[in-house]
């Protein structure tokens, strides 16, 4: 099972941002693998850091982490649900070179050569429109995209043969002296010839002219679990556009956004169904057939029913994302009035006006009614 974020940096909860990226920097300096002679288990913690920081350091990130955990802020690797899955190192050491690589240069920090990683592809956003019906069961979705993918003709390459980048000496980063009012300072950033790879093709490609990428169309298999809501997202590792020559895939980060049933209202794992029934039915008792996302339930109404009266059907709401049991659906009692009176109805009503007197006065029953909503829906 996967360790908590704020564990894997050794941070509280309530840890400011300042205080995360200072765990992190010690972290990623103590277990980064040019320390450790390529350890795996170093490599490991490394990686695991990495994907912490990433996540607790920005503030919409974690705000979904503190409120979902997992299911918030991850999907599972090359699949669609809702797990653990580490940055490779690739990605890892783009995130340690991006905050703390800028000064000076990765030989300043470890003082040796540079570990160049391979450039990674770009994540694509798209969003998935889903009903009441996918949310309850889950379901699959076919998605086609057209983007960045491996050129099939140099298998990524981007050709054949390499030498040093002429420009950068094969340093992958080009330094500039300036000169300021504090005195001189060097500043650090990739090459542009290379882009930070350090070498360049000697035969370039002709299909992709030596990016090793071309533009294409493929389907993805997008499987969504029961339980999720709009709040959700999905992150398919490596799913996203190819690297340039070889480098690792971005992601596909899948948005959810779930249509309105007009039939309920959604609480959570709970739903709110109002039943309209006719005073009659209400006075003398009676059963309904109710709809659910699990087929139609028989509903008993009791006799002496009064509007607003909510009864629970449990077990035939929504699975919860994290645990699968299932909320309640709350059936809401309306009495229904006749906007139009017959001659014989009102006949009718009028001979039961006669009999069944003046309502109690009861100025506690608006207050009970809310109360009811609250104790149902946890308010």
């Amino acid at each position: 099972m996967a360790r908590d974020f704020y564990d894997v940096l050794g941070v509280s909860r309530e840890a400011s941002e300042a205080d995360i990226k200072k765990a992190y920097r010690r972290l990623a300096m103590e277990y980064h693998p040019d320390r450790n002679n390529g350890d795996p288990q170093a490599e490991e913690k490394f990686k695991e850091a990495a994907e912490a920081y990433e996540i607790l350091r920005d503030p919409e990130k974690r705000q979904r982490y503190d409120r979902f955990g997992m299911a918030g802020v991850r999907g599972s690797g090359g699949g669609a649900g809702f797990g653990f899955s580490h940055f490779d190192l690739s990605e890892a050491l783009n995130i340690f070179m991006r905050d703390f690589g800028g000064l000076g240069g990765f030989d300043a920090i470890f003082g040796g050569d540079r570990r160049r990683a391979r450039r990674r592809g770009q994540d694509i956003q798209i969003r998935l429109r889903l009903t009441l019906e996918d949310v309850a069961h889950g379901t699959a979705r076919k998605v086609k995209l057209k983007a960045l993918e491996r050129c099939e003709q140099c298998d990524g390459r981007g050709g054949t043969g390499s030498q040093p980048c002429q420009t950068c000496g094969g340093a992958g980063e080009v330094r500039r002296a300036a000169q300021s009012l504090f005195g001189q300072f060097v500043s650090v950033s990739a090459c542009p010839a290379c882009r930070g790879e350090g070498t360049t093709i000697t035969e370039p490609c002709e299909e992709c002219r030596g990016d090793g990428r071309t533009r294409a169309e493929r389907v993805v298999d997008v499987e969504i679990p029961a339980g999720v809501s709009g709040s959700h997202y999905l992150t398919l590792r490596g799913k996203g556009a190819a690297g340039p020559r070889g480098g690792p895939a971005g992601d596909l980060i899948v948005e959810l956004e779930i249509e309105e049933d007009p039939r309920f209202e959604r609480h959570g794992d709970d739903l709110v169904y109002d039943l309209p029934v006719s005073f009659s039915q209400a006075a003398l008792g009676s059963t309904f057939e109710v709809p659910t996302p699990w087929g139609a339930e028989s509903v008993e109404v009791p006799a002496g029913t009064q509007s607003g009266t909510i009864l629970g059907l449990r077990n035939k709401g929504l699975p919860n994302l994290d645990h699968g049991r299932r909320g309640t659906l709350h059936v809401r009692i309306h009495v229904w009035t006749p906007s139009k009176v017959s001659p014989k109805l009102r006949e009718v009503l009028e001979q039961l006006a006669e009999l069944e007197g003046d309502p109690p006065q009861d100025e506690g029953l608006g207050r009970r009614f809310w109360n009811k909503m609250k104790e149902a829906f946890g308010a």
